[in-house]
């Protein structure tokens, strides 16, 4: 059987893989199509892959890196903070020579975005979220995954557990673990402390003045839906858009919802 960053590398076929050394760290990137540019920021897991973005690069530039700490990028245990990575991302895309994109983030890489989009909203064409974490919602809140027994966990990542069956391990898999280990490592260096998300994030949202689409699943069980209002009353142009039957996995759960993002940033 493949090993996991093999079928995860396999979902990004036709894309051109790249290496990068960003501030000593060793950061792959990968990249297919052409058009407007359209970076994607990956949630805390990176197993499931990125088959969706095949269908983003028929009409545009997309973007994937790994953050640091994640999949086939290096470790850098000197990030502890968000602002970390939203530094990190300026030297890359000034290596990449991209002054101005379209952004969207799921998840952990929804609340890299959207710290992202407060201080740098002039490079952003459009934002996109999808079930982003970061925003601290006392009700419903979100589930700390850190409390949530492994066997338990595809449940609460999809409605249907058989989507992430063909990127699960089979058996007692030593790399599988290790990567998890790694990228959980990584996202607890920033949330061990604050497991809701950022405090100081909401008073902020006000400057992401460039239009945003709040991306859900009516079934998240991490990020409860609910949510997405929270968001939309904090930023200047939002609108918010279910996806049926969908958990917090949206594309992998969903994957026709991929298409919902590129209606919006095609959109007049």
């Amino acid at each position: 059987m493949a090993s996991v960053l093999e079928r995860t590398r396999e979902t990004l076929d036709g894309f051109d893989r790249q290496e990068h050394v960003i501030n000593g760290v060793k950061t792959v990137v990968y990249a297919a199509g052409q058009g407007r540019p359209l970076v994607f920021l990956h949630g805390s897991g990176t197993f499931p892959g990125f088959a969706f973005a095949r269908r983003w690069a028929e009409t545009r530039r997309v973007i994937i890196a790994y953050h640091p700490g994640f999949g086939e990028s290096a470790d850098d245990d000197r990030i502890d903070s968000m602002q970390d990575y939203v530094l990190h991302y300026l030297d890359l895309f000034e290596a990449l020579g991209l002054d101005r994109f379209d952004l969207v983030g799921f998840s952990f890489g929804g609340w890299m975005a959207a710290e992202f989009a407060v201080q740098h909203h002039h490079r952003i064409g459009k934002l996109v979220l999808v079930a982003p974490a970061g925003l601290v919602v006392k009700d419903p809140p979100a589930t700390d995954l850190f409390t949530i027994p492994p066997a338990e966990l595809p449940s609460y990542l999809a409605t249907n557990p058989a989507a992430l069956a063909p990127f699960l391990p089979e058996g007692h898999d030593l790399e599988f673990l290790t990567l998890r280990y790694r990228e959980t490592t990584a996202v607890a260096r920033l949330i061990w402390e604050r497991a809701s998300g950022n405090p100081k994030l909401a008073p902020w949202l006000h400057r992401v003045n460039v239009p945003t689409l709040l991306l859900w699943g009516d079934q998240d069980r991490v990020r409860p839906a609910a949510h997405a209002e929270h968001w939309r009353s904090l930023l200047p142009d939002a609108r918010i858009e279910i996806v049926p039957a969908t958990g917090h996995l949206l594309f992998e759960d969903t994957p026709a919802a991929a298409e919902r993002v590129i209606a919006f940033l095609d959109a007049a």
